[in-house]
C-alpha cells in the first residue's frame, strides 16, 4: 500500500489534506467536534506522514430560515478547493422536509460531481446485530449507489391540486454514461475485495431503466472477468440482506433503492449510529463529502447522546479515497477497539458523552492501537482511485 500513500490525482507527492467541516443542525456540530481530536492525533503521528488544513464552514438551517440561503455561489466557493467535506447533518423540525435535502445536499452532490455514494454494511466485532445469527464473519457488504440521478434528479409536477382528480407526476432519469461510471467503480471495488458484484434493481417492473442498468453491467463485466455477477430484485433484497448477508460483497444499485436498502443494512450492522457514507468524486477533481447517515436527530441534540463513530468511519473512507490508507486504517482500528471496550453505541448511558468518545478514540489513535480487519473496504477504496 505504500505506493498509494500521499499521491494526489496529478501524481504529485503531498501529505496535505484540505478538509472543510460543516456541523449543520442538531447533533451534526457535536459529532464533527468530537472528530476534531482524532484529526489532531493523526497529524501528530509522524509515521502517518499526513497533515491537515481544516476549515470550518458555517451553514445550518438557521441560514435558510434567516434569509433563504441554500447551496449558493458563496457556499460552493468556500468548499470547492478542498479534498474532503466533513459533514455533520442538516434538518430542523421548523423547515419542511425536502428543502435542505434538495437545496443543499443534492445540489452539493451535483455541483461537485459526487457521482458515487459508498455505504458499507459491516458488523464490527463487539457489536450485536438485531438479526439472529448474523456475525461479523458474514456481514461485510458495500453498497455502491448511483448518486446524481433517478427520481432524485427528475422533476415533479401536480395538476388539479387538492381535488379528487389530483395527479402527481415524478420523473426518474437514467443516463447511460452516469450509470456506467457507477458500475465501473463498483466493479473496481469488487475486484479488490471478494470479487462478487450484485446488481439490485426492479427490472421486472421498471423495464426501461432496469434493462439499461443490466446491459451496462453486462458490458462492463467483460473488463472484470474475475468478478462474479448476479442480480437481485430490490424487494427480494429486503429478504436476502438480513437473512443471508454473507451472500453479498459489492451491491450496485440506483439512487432510490440505494437510499432505502442501506438503512435496512444499517439495522443489520447494529444501528444507524455505525452507518458511514462517502459521496465520491471519482476523478478527485472536486471535493468528496463524507457523513454519517444518522441525520440531525434534533430530539437528542445537545445532550451528548450521539455517538460519533459513523462520522469518524466516514472520514476514514474519505482519507482512503484520497490515498492516505494508513491514516484511514488508524481511525478504523481505533473505533473498533473502542467498540470492543465500550459496546454502548449511543444514548444517555454513553460513557463520557459524545465528546468523551471522541477523546478516547483520539487516544487510541495516538497509541497506535491495531484491530486490523480482513478485507477492509478501506483497502479497496484506496486501490480503486483513478
Amino acid at each position: 500500500m505504500d505506493n498509494l500513500e500521499t499521491q494526489t490525482s496529478e501524481g504529485q507527492n503531498s501529505n496535505l489534506v484540505n478538509i472543510a467541516s460543516i456541523g449543520g443542525d442538531g447533533i451534526g456540530p457535536e459529532v464533527v467536534q468530537a472528530t476534531q481530536p482524532v484529526i489532531d492525533e493523526l497529524a501528530n503521528r509522524s509515521d502517518l506522514n499526513i497533515t491537515f488544513n481544516l476549515t470550518e464552514v458555517n451553514y445550518s438551517g438557521i441560514d435558510y430560515e434567516r434569509d433563504g440561503t441554500l447551496f449558493d455561489e458563496n457556499l460552493e466557493l468556500a468548499l470547492r478547493d478542498n479534498d474532503l467535506i466533513l459533514f455533520g447533518a442538516l434538518g430542523t423540525p421548523s423547515i419542511p422536509p425536502g428543502i435542505l435535502e434538495r437545496g443543499v445536499i443534492l445540489a452539493m452532490r451535483t455541483a461537485f460531481d459526487q457521482a458515487v455514494n459508498v455505504r458499507p454494511v459491516r458488523l464490527y466485532p463487539g457489536v450485536s446485530s438485531p438479526v439472529k445469527g448474523v456475525t461479523p464473519e458474514v456481514c461485510d457488504i458495500v453498497f455502491v449507489r448511483e448518486n446524481l440521478e433517478g427520481t432524485y434528479a427528475g422533476s415533479g409536477s401536480s395538476v388539479h391540486e387538492n381535488g379528487e382528480c389530483e395527479v402527481a407526476l415524478q420523473e426518474s432519469i437514467n443516463t447511460a454514461s452516469i450509470i456506467r461510471r457507477t458500475v465501473k467503480y463498483a466493479f473496481s471495488l469488487a475486484q479488490h475485495r471478494r470479487k462478487k458484484l450484485t446488481l439490485c434493481h426492479k427490472s421486472n417492473i421498471l423495464q426501461a431503466a432496469g434493462t439499461l442498468w443490466q446491459r451496462i453491467v453486462d458490458e462492463e463485466s467483460q473488463h472484470f472477468p474475475s468478478v462474479e455477477v448476479d442480480y437481485v430484485n430490490a424487494d427480494a433484497m429486503c429478504i436476502h440482506l438480513p437473512l443471508d448477508p454473507g451472500r453479498f460483497d459489492v451491491i450496485v444499485t440506483d439512487n432510490l433503492f440505494g437510499d432505502i436498502l442501506t438503512d435496512l443494512g444499517a439495522m443489520v450492522q447494529g444501528g444507524i449510529g455505525l452507518a458511514a457514507s462517502a459521496n465520491i468524486n471519482v476523478e478527485r477533481k472536486a471535493p468528496s463529502m463524507v457523513e454519517g447517515v444518522h441525520g440531525s436527530a434534533p430530539d437528542i441534540a445537545g445532550r451528548g447522546w450521539a455517538c460519533p463513530y459513523a462520522t469518524m468511519l466516514s472520514l476514514a473512507m474519505g482519507l482512503a479515497h484520497c490515498g492516505h490508507m494508513r491514516a484511514a486504517q488508524a481511525i478504523e482500528d481505533a473505533v473498533v477497539a473502542e467498540i470492543q471496550a465500550q459496546p454502548i453505541i449511543s444514548g444517555p448511558d454513553l460513557p463520557g458523552g459524545t465528546q468523551g468518545v471522541g477523546e478516547r478514540i483520539a487516544e487510541r489513535v495516538r497509541n497506535g492501537e491495531s484491530r486490523e480487519l480482513p478485507g477492509s473496504l478501506l483497502d479497496a477504496l484506496a486501490l480503486s482511485r483513478t
